[in-house]
């Protein structure tokens, strides 16, 4: 969702030399972005962890000779580290009692929270003196990372011809985001029996148990990558997909960065500010006077909001896309 406003900082500088500093895992969303030149690993599990690591890393941006640090994150270490590099013009918002640490503090207000995230980055931008415009989601998948999840589905015995839906049951922060497993399996069957698809089954190395147990559930030899690949290669399988389901993650925003037709399963998080952002999708969720509670765990345990998506809104969704 940062990438309008990483677009937004290259049309207003269009012959700066960009880095983008970010952790790891978060990289390859830019690997191939044409608005970023350099890419930087903030490496906190290692090399930059605790104390010694942060000033080590302000140490690596300090050499960098940067004129400035624009902060899209929005925590106080952000600011901390940028100052250390003595980095001369330090944009961001004022929150987490950084004001103080920012050359141009941006105030953020409580109704820029109540917009899109996507709007959240560039009215930051915005107030900053950028003209930052609204504009689409974006990511590219290399040529290479395209022929890599060919080779994968190949290996897995799915042709070129066959329609591919692709179902991500799990999501980062609680069980209250994710919708039934059995509900995604019993979704993928009804598609597969209805519109002649298989099934991928996506996730990180932490779902590979979900993986396995959805797998199990679902007919006629679905393709169970989670924890299988990397961020690259399921990008480049996401955009090999018909059709995308999927709970309120990351996954769900690249599939919409890449304009796949999409389902997005709602409960607790607001699909209001973090929604997909695609005109190619379709948000399912039950309007409850408890949502989005924006809890990690439901309360009542699951039996409000996730229980109230009928697999029945899902699969006759998926057939106005397919």
């Amino acid at each position: 969702m940062t990438t309008p406003a990483v677009r937004a900082i290259r049309k207003a500088f269009p012959d700066a030399r960009i880095t983008l500093l970010a952790k790891p895992w978060v990289l390859p969303v830019f690997e191939n972005s044409p608005h970023v030149d350099d890419l930087m690993g903030y490496d906190a599990e290692g090399r930059h962890n605790g104390f010694v690591g942060k000033t080590r890393l302000a140490r690596d941006l300090g050499k960098g000779g940067f004129d400035a640090a624009i902060l899209l994150q929005n925590a106080i270490e952000a600011a901390v580290i940028a100052g250390m590099a003595k980095i001369p013009v330090r944009v961001g918002y004022d929150t987490d009692a950084r004001r103080l640490l920012l050359t141009h503090p941006v105030r953020c207000s409580r109704g820029i929270k109540r917009v899109h995230q996507t709007g959240y980055y560039l009215n930051m931008l915005k107030k900053a003196g950028f003209p930052a415009e609204k504009g689409p989601l974006h990511l590219t998948v290399s040529e290479r990372h395209r022929i890599r999840a060919l080779n994968i589905l190949q290996n897995h015995g799915v042709s070129r011809d066959e329609r591919l839906i692709g179902i991500n049951p799990s999501a980062a922060f609680g069980s209250a985001k994710q919708w039934f497993p059995e509900r995604f399996a019993e979704a993928a069957n009804r598609i597969q029996t209805q519109y002649g698809t298989r099934t991928l089954i996506f996730g990180g190395p932490g779902d590979r148990e979900l993986g396995r147990r959805i797998a199990g559930m679902i007919n006629d030899t679905p393709v169970d990558l989670s924890g299988q690949t990397t961020l690259s290669e399921a990008m480049a399988l996401i955009d090999t997909c018909r059709l995308f389901i999927t709970n309120d993650s990351g996954l769900m925003h690249v599939a919409a960065a890449l304009g796949r037709p999409l389902i997005a399963i709602f409960g607790s998080t607001n699909p209001i500010t973090t929604g997909p952002f695609s005109g190619n999708s379709r948000i399912v969720r039950s309007r409850m006077s408890c949502s989005p509670c924006l809890k990690p765990v439901c309360p009542e345990g699951h039996k409000n909001c996730m229980a109230q998506v009928e697999t029945d809104r899902v699969v006759q969704t998926a057939g106005e896309f397919l």
